[in-house]
């Protein structure tokens, strides 16, 4: 068949107008939510697409502008995802990243009351889902008993993309108050980069100091970002 420059090409918008084997929520209903691609999850969230697109192609474009990668999605903000695609409005915006923020939370409950620090990578493993997504830095305590448990986890500052302001007295406080017998401080590097910067390795001195005046056992400063993590003691640094 033979399309003129005046004939119109059909295009399904909702979910509901798909083909039936098509339809994201029922081939969930069939062979389960696993069987669907990202893009095809991400359609049951957004519903409809856009003149010209479905929502399975919509969601896909959105995908393929970030690597095909959530976390990337879950650095957005709800404005971020409105200006940039058309078909997203608010609404929509707000129920992507509502969901990327549950999947997060879930992660988060799954792992031990009180976990044990045994390595650097363990530390890395607690911390990253709270972190690697982010783009601007925060810096983080973790406070340890005597078996080295994680009995605290206590965000302490909040800054731009390439540093934030640390207190070490804010810090030492909060490791007092938790009768810390040990301490982890963390932050993230937006960049990727996990070298330390000049003020990264001026706070963990001060603070390596200051722990040994007080008798509270600094344990390691944790650098975390998408590609990996710097640790201050397996670096021979503390």
């Amino acid at each position: 068949m033979e399309y003129s420059e005046n004939m119109q090409v059909s295009y399904t918008r909702a979910i509901k107008n798909m083909a039936e084997d098509d339809r994201p929520r029922e081939k969930a209903l069939k062979n389960g939510l696993n069987s669907l691609s990202t893009a095809e999850l991400l359609a049951i969230l957004v519903g409809s697409g856009t003149h010209g697109e479905s929502v399975v192609d919509l969601c896909q474009r959105i995908l393929n502008t970030f690597g095909n990668k959530l976390n990337n999605i879950a650095k957005l903000s709800i404005k971020d995802l409105t200006k940039q695609f058309k078909g997203i409005g608010t609404v929509k915006a707000i129920t992507i990243l509502a969901a990327l923020e549950l999947g997060r939370r879930y992660h988060s409950e799954k792992m031990p009351i009180r976990p044990q620090v045994t390595s650097s990578r363990s530390v890395y493993d607690y911390v990253k889902m709270d972190l690697i997504h982010l783009p601007h830095e925060e810096f983080w305590l973790l406070t340890l008993d005597r078996a080295k448990h994680i009995t605290a986890k206590i965000k302490i500052s909040t800054g731009g993309t390439h540093m934030t302001a640390v207190d070490s007295k804010i810090i030492l406080k909060a490791a007092i108050d938790h009768l810390a017998e040990g301490i982890i401080i963390v932050h993230n590097h937006p960049s990727g980069n996990n070298t330390p910067s000049n003020n990264d390795d001026t706070i963990t001195r001060q603070l390596c100091k200051s722990c040994a005046v007080i008798g509270i056992e600094m344990i390691d400063h944790v650098i975390v970002s998408e590609t990996g993590y710097y640790s201050y003691i397996d670096e021979g640094r503390l």
